[in-house]
């Protein structure tokens, strides 16, 4: 897998979108990258002054955003594709999803599931994301050789699962994979509880205590719990003491509007994954007031593409968003809520150069007068001419530069076969 070396270069694409400080569009602007790092911004031609020996990028149709940031997926779901898809979401997981994965699971079906994920969410302008992973380590290692930035979820349950036999054993599990990434700089771990396969409330009592202990983050997804809870989950969370900074909560479209109050006067976060929930839900039911704080995609087996711009424009649409603060919700909003805004999510001096091109000049874009609704509404993934993570190039006029494609087709079409057998078994 070859990687291409970090370079001092500057960008001079048509539009620069940098988020934060301002929500701006700003034109004839460049970007200065050397060391993986940003180190400024400003008018192009004062840029190629101060950089005079870097080598320059120029593009001329395109508008240069933040890397998006996927806030939840299952990434080695890219595998389980093709499953029926029928609501609500937690007789889904138990009666479709769960019964293949517990026939087909194993350390290679995860390794070359994330393998896929990864390039593909690479194709798609996807520098960062948070996978809720059955087999953690094997999630982290395939994140770290392919040199992407990640956070793998820890999952806790007091029944056996794939990674423990039992509570006290996924948190020793837990802690000697915390203690193997705690000082690396792109992958980074989280608490994923397991509501669905059952966590009393002893156990999530602990896992609030660990994270404490640990200044580690706690994501949960709300419609896992209804089934034990009711419509008391968010309270009940409240009661237990996991809503804090740090936690957030997966289900926005299942989030009335004092839940996500309550959500917001503690500092946890809502995460939207719009396409699936609409997918799993009986019936949509748009809720006013909780507006999500970052996107994700959830489980490919149910959103089907790891397409962070579909989920903006998704939820763009639901709650009546204008483009820049749909574009921000993948950007900044889903760094916050991962704990990485210091290092990502817009574009300014100091932070990681995790970038991400749209070639806008294409026939659901022209004319391109309101640059970011372009991107929004009238882009695809497809339209992903370059990516950038940490300065290296991850995707270079169209082309993954990271991963061998005849390779992944390969993997791809073996597993295909492979989960055939086992879905008639």
């Amino acid at each position: 897998m070859p990687i291409a070396d970090t370079a001092e270069f500057l960008i001079e694409p048509r539009w620069l979108l940098p988020v934060a400080p301002g929500n701006a569009v700003l034109e004839g602007h460049a970007v200065a990258v050397g060391g993986g790092r940003i180190l400024a911004l400003g008018p192009a031609a004062e840029l190629r002054q101060r950089y005079p020996t870097y080598a320059r990028l120029v593009r001329e149709r395109h508008a240069l955003v933040p890397g998006l940031v996927n806030a939840h997926t299952r990434a080695c779901h890219t595998l389980l594709r093709g499953l029926p898809v029928r609501g609500p979401r937690p007789r889904w997981l138990l009666e479709v999803l769960a019964p293949l994965e517990r026939r087909a699971l194993s350390a290679d079906l995860v390794r070359d599931g994330t393998r896929l994920a990864i390039a593909e969410m690479l194709r798609a302008g996807i520098t960062c994301y948070a996978d809720e992973s059955p087999l953690p380590e094997e999630s982290a290692r395939v994140a770290a050789a392919a040199q992407v930035r990640a956070l793998i979820g820890l999952p806790v349950g007091d029944a056996a699962g794939a990674w423990a036999e039992d509570a006290t054993a996924h948190f020793a599990r837990a802690a000697a994979l915390w203690d193997e990434y705690r000082n690396d700089a792109r992958i980074g771990l989280y608490f994923a509880p397991q509501p669905i396969a059952g966590v009393s409330d002893a156990t999530l009592v602990r896992v609030r205590r660990v994270a404490d202990e640990l200044d580690a983050r706690i994501v949960i997804h709300l419609e896992e719990l209804h089934h034990a809870w009711g419509a008391r989950r968010v309270t009940h969370l409240q009661a237990l003491g996991l809503l804090r900074p740090g936690f957030a909560a997966i289900g926005a479209l299942d989030c009335n509007e004092e839940d996500a109050q309550l959500l917001a006067r503690h500092g946890a976060a809502l995460i939207a994954c719009p396409q699936a929930e609409l997918r799993l839900q009986r019936g949509v039911r748009l809720l006013p007031g909780a507006r999500p704080g970052a996107l994700g995609t959830d489980t490919p087996a149910a959103c089907h593409a790891l397409d962070l711009l579909a989920e903006a424009r998704s939820v763009a649409l639901l709650h009546g968003l204008p483009a820049l603060e749909a574009l921000r919700l993948a950007t900044l909003e889903g760094a916050l809520t991962l704990g990485l805004a210091a290092q990502i999510g817009s574009v300014e001096p100091g932070k990681s150069a995790d970038f991400v091109c749209f070639d806008l000049d294409a026939s659901g874009c022209r004319p391109a007068t309101d640059v970011a609704a372009a991107i929004v509404f009238g882009a695809t993934r497809a339209q992903v001419s370059d990516v950038w993570s940490a300065g290296r190039a991850a995707v270079s006029d169209g082309r993954l530069r990271l991963f061998d494609e005849e390779e992944l087709a390969a993997i791809a079409s073996r597993w295909a076969q492979r989960l055939a057998l086992e879905a008639a078994a």
